[in-house]
């Protein structure tokens, strides 16, 4: 019994799939669908030359068009923050005076910090908004 070539291409196609099932590697799939595209090229009777080039073809478009828009993607994808990264930009509320020298408190985030001004000059009374800028130590500097 004689295989036909374009089963020979899907053979190959779900053997490139199984690598990118099992290492997530999105390479695999575009070798996969190049694979799929020659089976189709042997299914329209196309000789073995016309196969492997539209595997070729498909194949590296797809990585050359598929794969930058995946990093891009992911790269401008929003980070989730934490900790004190996740307190910067928030505003806070000021319980007692805050000035350029510390001393002060705020409420920021349901809890009670001790501020200081991120602008030596500037002073902030209780029941101001602010922001807050950034976390020096236990000390949230406000402006």
């Amino acid at each position: 019994m004689d295989i036909d070539a374009w089963v020979w291409w899907l053979i190959g196609a779900v053997g490139l799939g199984i690598p990118l099932v099992l290492t997530a590697m999105p390479e695999f799939g575009m070798f996969s669908a190049g694979a799929v595209a020659g089976a189709v090229t042997a299914a329209l009777g196309f000789g073995i030359v016309p196969q492997v080039i539209v595997f070729v073809v498909v194949s590296v478009a797809l990585v050359a068009v598929v794969r930058p828009i995946a990093a891009r993607h992911r790269d401008g994808s929003p980070r989730l923050t934490s900790g004190i990264d996740a307190l910067k930009g928030r505003q806070a509320v000021v319980l007692e005076r805050v000035d350029g020298s510390g001393g002060g408190r705020i409420k920021l985030a349901g809890e009670i910090w001790s501020a200081r001004a991120l602008d030596t000059e500037q002073t902030f009374e209780p029941g101001e908004q602010v922001d807050v800028v950034d976390i020096d130590g236990a000390t949230a500097v406000v402006m």
